[in-house]
């Protein structure tokens, strides 16, 4: 069974959802493909195991928060 999963980041700017995504290149490349739409960082994820896509999902959350968190502190 193949699990497939999709998360859009939305941001102010097409530029931060740039940097966001520069950031964001991960060691999952065999299961995230991420890439931009207007201002949004979309992810879309393949797995053969629901614990796999959970735990990938879980770091793209974290990494986005502490992307943000960097953005905010270096572009505003």
């Amino acid at each position: 069974m193949e699990i497939e999963s999709k998360i859009t980041f939305i941001y102010g700017t097409k530029e931060e959802a740039r940097i966001a995504l520069d950031s964001l290149k991960s060691d999952n490349i065999d299961f995230v493909k991420a890439y931009i739409e207007n201002n949004s960082l979309i992810c879309d994820l393949k797995s053969k195991a629901l614990r796999t896509t959970l735990a990938t999902i879980d770091d793209l959350i974290f990494c986005e928060i502490m992307a943000e968190k960097i953005m905010d502190f270096t572009i505003r």
